[in-house]
């Protein structure tokens, strides 16, 4: 098993796993597609096994008004045939530790028992436009006590 960064040449074959990953829904896979068409910065990796991409993560700007304020980490993908093998949590452990993500704030929106194992805390401020609540909003290095909603790139809306 071999993590990279994604080249160009391998965005249909991380479309593909978008789409077998969430079988009922093709947000994700339209996206990333969407992100990638329109030339938006992704912090991307996959896993790779015996030439087939079977893991994905992706991170894009988070914004406060204009200014990037860190990272949004969406989605985090692997192949059904290799989930609950670990797979997805080495990938993000991998992502975590590179420059370019270690150096920012990290915000995530999901499970807190599963993100809560690599450091994400519950966010109080900034608010997620996606969670009313905040309940599943997370973040590491969010030192933030400023009230404002976080903002996405546009394809995410």
């Amino acid at each position: 098993m071999k993590i990279r960064k994604l080249s160009m040449e391998q965005y249909p074959k991380a479309y593909a796993l978008l789409k077998q990953a969430f079988p009922k829904s093709k947000y994700e896979m339209e996206l990333i597609g969407k992100l990638h068409k329109n030339g938006k910065t992704l912090h991307e990796w996959v896993c790779i096994h015996t030439n087939i991409i079977i893991a994905y993560i992706a991170f894009s700007k988070a914004f406060n008004g204009p200014d990037v304020c860190g990272l949004h980490l969406a989605p985090v993908a692997v192949n059904p045939d290799f989930q609950r093998q670990g797979i997805g949590s080495e990938l993000l452990r991998f992502a975590l530790r590179q420059p370019e993500i270690k150096a920012n704030t990290i915000f995530v929106l999901g499970d807190p028992n599963f993100y809560g194992k690599f450091g994400f805390e519950p966010c109080t401020n900034p608010a997620c436009p996606f969670d009313k609540g905040n309940a599943h909003f997370l973040g590491i290095r969010n030192s933030s006590n400023l009230k404002y909603t976080i903002g996405y790139e546009p394809e995410f809306y």
